[in-house]
């Protein structure tokens, strides 16, 4: 039997899937966007796996204090121990090399630390919240299992100022 990947549905639907290219790297922001668990946080600690909390797409980064922006992360997420987590996207096509590909995210997070500001951070979730017509604390409680709001908001500046971000 050839190797591949299978769905039963319904206990009695087997569906053979098929490996495909994406179309754009756009398409997998999206996925990632309204399914945050692709990103498989069992992975990174099987005792307590990662959650992800959606925050922007193509948010910008600067390089200096001038607040203008010099690269675009493809995903931002906040964990639920308020750790950022930026993800950048590459077709398996694109011929970077990965020392390349790993330079640039490790750029991002390294100037996000800088001039990233908490402010900035919750002002984006609550700008995202906003755009879906939710409400931010139960946007908290649903996704990250977070009730207290400050506490939350308090553990996201001190990994900030700690320098302490997931690229």
């Amino acid at each position: 039997m050839p190797r591949g990947i299978y769905l039963i549905k319904d206990e009695d639907v087997f569906v053979t899937m098929t490996e495909q290219q994406y179309d754009s790297e756009d398409l997998l922001q999206g996925l990632l966007e309204k399914y945050p668990l692709l990103l498989a946080g069992d992975q990174i600690n099987s005792e307590a796996p990662r959650q992800w909390l959606p925050l922007a797409r193509e948010s910008g980064v600067s390089d200096n204090t001038d607040g203008s922006d010099r690269w675009y992360v493809d995903n931002l997420f906040l964990d639920q121990d308020g750790v950022l987590t930026i993800v950048e996207v590459k077709r398996s096509s694109d011929t970077r090399l990965r020392r390349e590909v790993v330079g640039q995210i490790l750029d991002y997070a390294a100037n996000a630390v800088v001039y990233w500001t908490i402010d900035s951070i919750r002002s984006k979730f609550e700008e995202r919240c906003r755009a879906l017509g939710a409400d931010p604390d139960q946007e908290l409680v649903e996704k990250l299992g977070r009730s207290e709001t400050q506490e939350f908001w308090q553990d996201v500046s001190a990994n900030l100022e700690a320098g302490k971000i997931a690229p």
